[in-house]
């Protein structure tokens, strides 16, 4: 099998980035689209109006329902030609990113990605991940088209939430320890082909990036200001981590959140959040070293990440839910089944109530008496 890295055609990033997008915009065509966060529209249209205006080129904006489903998509799509924009620009968190890379791919336009919140991995990424109309997992689209431009301004995500750079962080943690995974198991990536060995030393140094500056990083969003730790952090929640999972490829952790987006409860938290819990699950069901299990650990409730059920309010979850969740994980195009040994859904329970036995350790050991 070949080998295959998939990465954006260009990755920019820094402080006050946007206020350029309309240079950047304008190497790829002469009317731009923008699907934006209703929360973040009133605050950027502003600067995004006038830097278009620098470049001369049309904009148009439309803000985003809510929720990545296939019904959002042609919605949108309907609007793109109405207006007759061709280049799609998707500013906001995870799923505006991923229905604005959806639009783009149906309506063969280029695409720039701007997120506003460094919370997950999609920006770079040919992933598309949509979801049923009550935020159920429905099913991966792999588009095979990486965003033309990914554009990040770290001002604006130091005014982010603090717990969402942590999500991010949650979510990256997942990348070495999956990519391992699939590197063991000769598994094909989502780029179609194997690793690289570009690919997984960027995986290694998004996890050594995020033990070296996750706590600074946070601390710097905390007090909304814009730090080399953060910089760093943005780096490696976005880039390092859009190319780690994408040209690796993904394994149980990510399966664990899938699973648990069957119990409505559960979406109350953030997709990093529940990779951060996953890829404790993952250790455990592989039975790694306990010192990589208690590092990882000890960095969750360094950025404040979950190491229990009780975290992720499931406290009261039952085992009977545990088993809908495990059969939902180990459901038969998920990636869990890239683990070098098969996985039953009795082995997915037994992982995550042993590893929330754990968590539960780890958190009373921080509990002063």
């Amino acid at each position: 099998m070949a080998q295959a890295f998939a990465s954006p055609g260009k990755y920019i990033q820094g402080n006050n980035e946007l206020a350029r997008i309309g240079k950047h915009a304008a190497s790829l065509g002469g009317s731009a689209f923008v699907l934006c966060s209703p929360g973040r529209l009133d605050d950027l249209r502003g600067v995004i109006t006038d830097s278009f205006k620098d470049a001369g080129i049309p904009v148009a904006f439309e803000p985003f329902g809510g929720e990545c489903t296939k019904q959002e998509v042609e919605r949108l799509r309907a609007v793109v030609q109405s207006q007759r924009s061709n280049v799609i620009i998707g500013l906001g968190g995870g799923k505006a990113i991923d229905t604005a890379k959806a639009v783009a791919y149906h309506e063969k336009s280029p695409v720039i990605i701007v997120p506003t919140v460094a919370s997950c991995d999609a920006p770079t990424s040919a992933v598309v991940i949509f979801y049923n109309e009550d935020g159920t997992f429905q099913e991966a689209l792999l588009t095979r088209r990486n965003p033309n431009i990914v554009l990040v301004d770290t001002g604006i995500i130091a005014t982010a939430p603090a717990r969402l750079l942590a999500a991010g962080m949650g979510d990256a943690l997942a990348t070495y320890f999956e990519a391992r995974t699939c590197v063991e198991s000769h598994r094909r990536n989502l780029a179609g082909g194997t690793f690289t060995l570009a690919s997984y030393a960027l995986a290694k140094l998004c996890y050594q990036t995020l033990l070296s500056d996750g706590h600074a990083a946070l601390l710097s969003v905390q007090n909304k200001v814009v730090t080399k730790a953060l910089e760093n952090i943005v780096e490696a929640n976005t880039l390092l981590s859009g190319i780690g999972f994408e040209s690796n490829g993904v394994c149980a952790a990510h399966a664990i959140y899938d699973g648990f987006t069957v119990i409505p409860g559960a979406r109350r938290m953030y997709h990093g959040e529940w990779v951060a819990f996953g890829t404790a699950v993952q250790l455990v069901l592989e039975n790694r070293p306990r010192s990589e299990l208690d590092e990882v650990l000890r960095f969750c409730r360094s950025v404040g990440l979950p190491t229990t059920l009780k975290d992720l309010g499931m406290e009261n979850i039952g085992r009977d839910q545990l088993l809908q969740v495990a059969k939902a994980a180990t459901a038969p195009k998920e990636s869990i089944h890239n683990e070098p040994f098969p996985v039953s859904p009795e082995d997915v329970v037994a992982a995550i109530l042993v590893a929330d036995a754990i968590g539960r350790e780890y958190r009373d050991a921080d509990t002063p008496n």
